[in-house]
C-alpha cells in the first residue's frame, strides 16, 4: 500500500465527506474533523470559505498536488477557450497519475503516483516516470513486465467501488488508450466537486 494511509483519510475528515468513495476512510466512523479541537462546533462558513473548501476538495482528490501546481493548471485553464472549470477538470484528469488511477492500475490516487515515479508506466511504449505528465487523446498507457506481476496492482483491479470511465478504453488487464478529454459530467467522482468555486477562489 502507499505509505500516506492516514494522511489521506485526514483529508477526509477535513472535509467531512468520503471525497475518494473508500470503504476503509475514516470519515465513515468518525465524522468529525481530525485532531484535538475536531469535535468543536463550526460556525457559519463565509463565501471564502465555501470556495477555499472546493478547492482543498478538489486539490486533495487528485493526491494532494502542489499549490504551485494546481494554480498554475487553473491560469492554463483560464487561457483556454470555453468554461474554465471545465477546462480545469479536464486538465486534472489528463493528468499521468490520473489515468492510471481511472485506469485501476493502482488502488488509491497516492499509489498510482509511487507507480509512475518508479518507472512502471509505459506511455506510447516509452517509459514515463513524471506523474504530472499530461496525457493526449489517443495516447497508449501500459504496464511495464515488473508491474503486471504486483499485488498492489491487482488489488486495484479487482476493487468493486470502481468502474474504468469511458473516456478511457481497456486493452486487456494492462493497456488502456485515453479516448478523450472529459466533461465534468463524465468524471465518476463520489463526491459533488465545484470548479465553479474554484474559479471564483482564483479570481478573487
Amino acid at each position: 500500500m502507499s505509505k500516506r494511509q492516514s494522511s489521506k483519510y485526514k483529508i477526509d475528515r477535513r472535509m467531512g465527506e468520503n471525497i475518494w468513495g473508500r470503504p476503509k476512510s475514516s470519515v465513515n466512523r468518525r465524522s468529525y474533523g481530525p485532531g484535538q479541537h475536531g469535535q468543536r462546533r463550526k460556525g457559519k462558513m463565509s463565501d471564502f470559505g465555501i470556495q477555499l473548501r472546493a478547492k482543498q476538495k478538489l486539490k486533495g482528490y487528485y493526491g494532494d498536488v502542489t499549490e504551485k501546481q494546481f494554480k498554475r493548471t487553473y491560469q492554463e485553464a483560464a487561457q483556454m477557450k470555453g468554461d474554465t472549470g471545465q477546462n480545469l477538470i479536464g486538465l486534472l484528469e489528463q493528468r499521468l497519475d490520473m489515468v492510471v488511477y481511472r485506469a485501476k492500475f493502482a488502488p488509491t490516487i497516492f499509489s498510482a503516483r509511487q507507480v509512475v515515479s518508479h518507472g512502471h508506466i509505459y506511455v506510447n511504449g516509452v517509459k514515463c516516470n513524471i506523474a504530472s505528465r499530461r496525457v493526449r487523446p489517443g495516447d497508449v498507457v501500459s504496464l511495464g513486465k515488473k508491474a503486471k506481476e504486483m499485488a498492489l496492482i491487482a488489488e486495484a483491479q479487482s476493487l468493486p467501488e470502481r468502474e474504468v470511465p469511458d473516456y478511457v478504453a481497456a486493452d486487456g488487464t494492462d493497456k488502456i488508450t485515453f479516448v478523450r478529454v472529459p466533461t465534468l459530467d463524465e468524471v465518476p467522482y463520489p463526491v459533488k466537486m465545484e470548479p465553479n468555486l474554484v474559479v471564483e477562489f482564483y479570481s478573487r
